[in-house]
């Protein structure tokens, strides 16, 4: 049977939650954080330097008439080394578990606010069949973006979900705000209330 959750049911079971403005910054801080992790980073382009080339002066400094010129890998010559391009670095920021919290918070305050979370008992399509899983999940709700949160997944219902694109299959141990954020509805299985729990504490 499944209830749509309230923040008062959250904290009946001992899941903290933030009802207000608190823990906008947080949610701010990480989202940019996962987004600034995700960059490689390996965008370069060569300094004058690394070009090939001679390092030859092309003319003597003073008598020809033309413009002074030290050799062919000037920046401001056609082949020649870039000044300001951009060079390999990391862009990975770190965020503070307190804040990881805080944020986490925040998200799951919003969505009980909004509705957006049912409670299941069990989720598990027993014959590993798409059109069985799809069929579980409208049942529980239309919206067009899901993700479902449980302890962990059966073999079965890893297989008759990976094909759906808007129904994301994560356990309450991995799934991050920006999952919950993309997605319309929660559906969350009683075994992961633990787990939530103890990330809010």
């Amino acid at each position: 049977m499944s209830k749509t959750l309230s923040i008062q049911d959250a904290t009946a079971l001992n899941i903290q939650v933030i009802d207000g403005h608190k823990g906008d910054q947080a949610v701010h801080d990480l989202i940019t954080a996962y987004r600034a992790n995700r960059r490689s980073g390996t965008a370069q382009t060569k300094t004058r330097g690394e070009v090939k080339g001679s390092n030859k002066k092309l003319w003597k400094q003073k008598g020809t008439g033309r413009a002074r010129a030290g050799n062919t890998t000037n920046p401001i010559w056609r082949g020649g080394g870039n000044s300001f391009g951009p060079r390999n670095r990391d862009y990975s920021k770190t965020v503070n578990k307190s804040v990881r919290k805080l944020a986490l918070r925040k998200v799951l305050g919003d969505l009980l606010n909004e509705s957006a979370v049912i409670a299941v008992p069990s989720f598990s399509i027993a014959d590993g069949k798409t059109k069985s899983f799809v069929a579980a999940v409208k049942a529980l709700t239309e919206s067009r973006k899901v993700i479902v949160v449980a302890e962990k997944f059966d073999d079965a219902t890893y297989l008759a979900g990976r094909n759906v694109q808007n129904v994301l299959l994560m356990t309450a141990s991995e799934v991050n705000i920006e999952q919950l954020m993309h997605a319309n509805t929660v559906i969350l299985v009683e075994d992961s209330y633990e787990t939530f729990a103890r990330r809010t504490a």
